[in-house]
């Protein structure tokens, strides 16, 4: 079985070290998977990611004349959301502007009702008794 880069395989973790992880592939070859490709998220330490005999899926990122295969986990992982950002529709500055301003205009108000009828009750006799 040639390796092709791009193609996901996989594999069976056959060590650890503080900078990847090594796995073995179906064909007996070995390559690494760097510890920034273990996960989408920071990883501080892969032994919380992996163990020793994990089967995992593994995607070929290199393969270079010395024999070492660069492999990542993460690209391996089918995600639709990778790749496509999922956001809201754009809003235009103008409607972003007026939704503050009517959100503002509400919050000013119901502080003024609040305040209006505090005023005269406990402030005034507090004073009056100083």
């Amino acid at each position: 079985m040639s390796l092709v880069v791009g193609a996901i395989v996989e594999g069976v973790v056959t060590g650890i070290t503080h900078f990847g992880a090594f796995v073995q592939l179906a064909n007996g070859e070995t390559g690494l998977v760097h510890i920034s490709e273990v996960a989408d998220t920071y990883v501080k330490d892969i032994n919380e990611h992996l163990q020793k005999k994990d089967k995992v899926r593994v995607k070929i990122l290199s393969v270079d004349g010395n024999g070492k295969i660069g492999l990542s986990i993460k690209k391996a992982t089918t995600n639709p959301s990778r790749g496509h950002h999922n956001r809201a529709p754009r809003v235009s500055f103008e409607d972003k502007l007026n939704k503050f301003l009517k959100d503002s205009d509400e919050r000013l108000q119901d502080l003024r009702r609040n305040t209006e009828s505090k005023r005269g009750g406990k402030g005034s006799s507090f004073k009056a008794n100083m």
